[in-house]
């Protein structure tokens, strides 16, 4: 976690609920694979406060074996891609020409301020939702909050029922959200697939006069 991050929520690390949170989340790994490991879970908090531009909110953590690394809808390097980072791929080459990268690290995105944020920062192996309701979602509910108080404009990508439901925590006065359905395959073909989500943040970026988000992603070397 940046210490940026570290400042702007430390009366929310402070209280008890997230001690007993990270004590949870300790017991179950002696117990249960966890995912992702314990030195990436506050991956997404790298990008440091001040840098955030764009908001990607995701619910759960991937739960099979090497997925999650602690940015919403990103695996690493030599991953296969899971199926709704296929779709989000589709849609990005549809939206603005992307060429899938061959991988589905999202780094270079977080790099220019997207905040790849899932709610639920931890989950059991195997497990989808397993870590949901133990406080997790009271400490990104704060993350969201914290952002929407600032007063420079942001955009919030909210895909799906649950990250729309986020909306309340948003203030829309300032802020800009792009929403759709989710790019799960249940749901992709129900509103996400054709709903140019990137295009649409960077003529938000650009009207609050930001430089746009390259998203193309670099192969590896």
């Amino acid at each position: 976690m940046h210490e940026s991050w570290k400042a702007a929520l430390s009366d929310e690390l402070a209280k008890p609920y997230v001690n007993d949170l990270l004590d949870f989340v300790q017991r179950e790994r002696e117990s249960q694979t966890v995912f992702p490991p314990k030195g990436e879970v506050f991956t997404a908090l790298e990008t440091p406060f001040d840098s955030v531009r764009v908001v990607i909110l995701g619910q759960d953590p991937y739960h099979g074996p090497g997925q999650a690394h602690g940015l919403s809808f990103s695996v690493k390097p030599g991953v296969v891609l899971p199926p709704s980072l296929l779709n989000i791929y589709k849609e990005l080459k549809s939206d603005v020409g992307f060429t899938p990268p061959g991988h589905g690290c999202l780094l270079d995105w977080a790099r220019q301020g997207v905040l790849l944020l899932n709610a639920t920062l931890t989950v059991r192996a195997r497990e989808a939702g397993s870590h949901q309701g133990k406080g997790w979602e009271t400490l990104t509910d704060e993350i969201i909050r914290k952002l929407s108080s600032q007063n420079r404009p942001l955009v919030f990508v909210l895909w799906g029922r649950y990250a729309r439901d986020k909306k309340a925590l948003i203030d829309t006065s300032k802020h800009v959200i792009v929403e759709s359905a989710h790019p799960s395959p249940m749901s992709a073909s129900s509103g996400f697939f054709g709903s140019k989500p990137f295009s649409k943040v960077n003529t938000a970026l650009v009207s609050f006069n930001e430089r746009p988000i390259d998203w193309q992603i670099a192969p590896l070397e």
